[in-house]
């Protein structure tokens, strides 16, 4: 700490007269850094207070108690998809703990805290989720419920399970028909409908007359809708025949008199309503008939319209492991 003093007279030896005020200021300063006594122009941080209480560290994660939205409280027990939930709390039909729910971003405790709907105590699930692939015919809703008193794919479940509260994974249009997931795996629903999985679907499309290669091309690239949504390219390839069957039960009927038709392959990536009509809607393109069969791993395979089954290990499996769970 004395080469402050040194420096001052080495300045001084090398034939200065003076030195500048501000070169003595700065001396000191420096001067009195190295001794510890901060100079006045120099601010130092305050020193920590020992006796001061330092903020309680927060527990862990993994000890603290859990909180979920109450969309997907609602959800993983069974009553309803999370938007359906949202529908229902928007309605006022949701309570927590006696008071009415009024945002759908809630954070509940499962098990700790009392959720009810319409005045009724959700219970969460105390038994496996079921799987169920329905074969919808056309003419029927893929809701739980319909305020119209239409047909609901729910009133196509069998008896044995009936009993449970079974949702929709997805929807399919009311004139359309092919394979629907019913479950009561609200976290399942939830990633099966999410665009980030991209979960591919397939449908067979039958078209009254020809296709041209120009629409085909069109939907091919991607196109733009008359709405203006843009839509990501779309596989499509044309089956061989006239007329199939597209539930894959074989089916001995002709063409509608002096009409044909083309049957088209088409995979989608995108979850956009009504998707395939809108696209033959612009292409002045005439459905006679769209039935979805594939999504994902699950494929419709042979089953009459309105049947039900259960999903086998294997399938759920590769359904889970589709959308990452």
């Amino acid at each position: 700490d004395c080469w402050i003093p040194i420096l001052y007279a080495g300045v001084l030896s090398c034939g200065a007269r003076s030195v500048p005020p501000w070169s003595l200021s700065f001396y000191s300063f420096a001067y009195s850094l190295t001794k510890g006594h901060p100079s006045p122009h120099y601010r130092q941080a305050p020193a920590e207070n020992p006796g001061r209480k330092r903020p309680r560290a927060r527990a862990p994660r993994s000890i603290m108690e859990k909180t979920v939205r109450i969309n997907k409280a609602l959800a993983d027990a069974g009553i309803c998809s999370r938007r359906r939930a949202d529908e229902l709390i928007a309605a006022g039909r949701v309570s927590v703990n006696g008071e009415p729910v009024a945002s759908p971003g809630l954070q509940v405790t499962p098990g700790t805290d009392k959720l009810e709907v319409d005045g009724k105590p959700v219970q969460p699930i105390a038994q496996a989720p079921c799987y169920l692939l329905l074969n919808k015919p056309v003419r029927v809703v893929s809701t739980a419920y319909d305020p119209e008193g239409r047909t609901t794919v729910l009133d196509l479940v069998p008896a044995k399970w009936k009993a449970r509260r079974l949702y929709p994974a997805g929807r399919l249009d009311f004139f359309s028909e092919g394979l629907v997931l019913l479950t009561d795996d609200g976290e399942l629903t939830n990633r099966v409908v999410h665009p980030r999985h991209h979960m591919p679907r397939v449908y067979h499309v039958l078209i009254r007359g020809g296709v041209s290669d120009r629409a085909l091309e069109v939907m091919r690239k991607g196109m733009t809708l008359a709405e203006g949504e843009k839509l990501a390219p779309v596989e499509i390839r044309v089956l061989p025949g006239q007329v199939h069957d597209l539930s894959g039960v074989s089916r001995n009927a002709g063409p509608p008199a002096g009409q044909r038709g083309t049957l088209l392959e088409m995979t989608l990536h995108q979850g956009l309503n009504r998707q395939i009509r809108r696209m033959c809607r612009d292409l002045h393109l005439t459905i006679l008939r769209l039935v979805r069969v594939a999504q994902g791993p699950l494929r419709l395979g042979v089953m009459k319209p309105g049947e039900a089954r259960e999903l086998t290990p294997a399938e759920v499996a590769a359904l889970k492991k589709a959308v990452e769970m």
